[in-house]
C-alpha cells in the first residue's frame, strides 16, 4: 500500500509541473523566431510559392558518437517546377549585421544535408530545387509607442550544391 500513496504523490508532482509549463509563456527570442516564420510565409505566398512545409525536422544521419542528427527546414515551397528550400532568418535590428549573415558555410552545409535527405524521403532526387533564405527585421516599438513596419527581404537562389560536391579525380 505504501508504493500506491507514493505512485499518487509522483502523479501529483508531474501534473503540477506540466501545469506549470503550460502557462510559462514562450522565450522572447522564440516569440520573434515564430513571428518571423509567419511574416516570411505570408511574403512568399504572395511572392507566387505554394508552401509545402513549415518546420519539417527529419534525420539526416549520425554524428562522430553514433547519435542520431536531426535537421530542420523552416519553410519547404514549390516556385513552379523549382522546389525551394528557404531559411527563415529573422532579428530585432540589423545594426550590428543584416539576418542572413548568419546563414554561413555551415549552417549552408546543414540545409544542404537536410534538402538531400527530404528529396530522397519523397523520391524527388532528381527535381530542380534551390535555396532560399528570408531576412525579416521586426524593429521595436519607438519613443512614441508606435511599431515600425517589419521589413522582410526574400534573397532567391542564396547558394548552391556545387560548393559541397567534392571533385572526381581522375585515375
Amino acid at each position: 500500500m505504501r508504493w500506491v500513496h507514493s505512485l499518487r504523490r509522483l502523479l501529483l508532482r508531474a501534473r503540477a509541473a506540466c501545469a506549470r509549463g503550460a502557462r510559462s509563456p514562450v522565450a522572447p527570442h522564440l516569440a520573434l523566431g515564430r513571428r518571423g516564420e509567419e511574416l516570411a510565409a505570408e511574403h512568399l505566398r504572395a511572392a507566387g510559392y505554394q508552401l509545402v512545409a513549415r518546420n519539417f525536422k527529419l534525420d539526416v544521419g549520425r554524428d562522430r558518437r553514433g547519435a542520431p542528427v536531426q535537421a530542420e527546414l523552416d519553410l519547404v515551397a514549390c516556385e513552379g517546377p523549382t522546389l525551394c528550400f528557404v531559411e527563415v532568418k529573422t532579428r530585432a535590428s540589423d545594426w550590428f549585421a543584416a539576418p542572413e549573415a548568419n546563414v554561413d558555410l555551415r549552417k549552408q552545409r546543414q540545409l544542404a544535408r537536410a534538402a538531400r535527405a527530404y528529396r530522397r524521403l519523397f523520391g524527388l532526387a532528381g527535381a530542380p530545387s534551390r535555396y532560399d533564405v528570408v531576412s525579416v527585421v521586426l524593429p521595436p516599438p519607438d519613443a512614441d509607442g508606435r511599431q515600425p513596419p517589419p521589413r522582410v527581404e526574400l534573397l532567391r537562389g542564396f547558394f548552391t550544391d556545387d560548393k559541397f560536391r567534392t571533385p572526381r579525380r581522375p585515375f
